[in-house]
């Protein structure tokens, strides 16, 4: 698996990279939440574990935008288990939380389950896709009142639709 690890304590951020790669796992590292945006979008990785208190851009801001982009399970790792991280985490879709001080022990287990979700999700999302949208439709979507933009949405055989800009202005 591909996983892309952004954490800003750098003895943090080298012992997870041991741990994944003595299992087997390709990693690439990130200082911060702004570089794994950038590093997702380029590198496509499987998985991402995300620190929550980083310089740039926090990791549940990360996730959020990761997601947005093309959503992966995420894991987050963090000190901070209250009611607000928690509930942040949540909204931006995040699939496992990790809580610091960690044990290797830990690290795969959080991993599978976010991966299991993960899964689930987009088996879940495809099918509701499937029932609800045609294999092809024009949808009008209209911003802020004023604005109509009639968009055309085709399903792939994979599930997956292709949402482009109609020419039916």
């Amino acid at each position: 698996m591909r996983i892309l690890i952004a954490e800003d304590e750098t003895i943090v951020r080298l012992d997870l990279r041991g741990v994944l790669e003595r299992a087997g796992h390709e990693v690439l590292e990130a200082r911060d939440g702004g570089e794994a945006v950038v590093l997702a979008g380029t590198w496509r990785p499987d998985l991402a574990i995300l620190d929550v208190k980083m310089p740039v851009l926090d990791g549940v801001e990360a996730a959020r935008r990761i997601n947005a982009a093309a959503p992966l399970p995420i894991v987050l790792l963090t000190a901070y288990a209250d009611d607000a991280t928690v509930a942040r985490a949540v909204g931006a879709a995040v699939f496992g939380y990790l809580i610091k001080p960690f044990r290797e022990s830990e690290i795969a287990p959080a991993i599978e389950m976010a991966w299991a979700r993960h899964t689930e999700w987009l088996s879940a999302r495809r099918e509701l896709g499937r029932r609800l949208i045609p294999a092809t439709a024009t949808v009008d979507v209209v911003v802020e009142g004023t604005h109509r933009y009639p968009l055309r949405i085709e399903r792939r055989g994979d599930g997956r639709l292709d949402v482009t800009l109609s020419d039916e202005h």
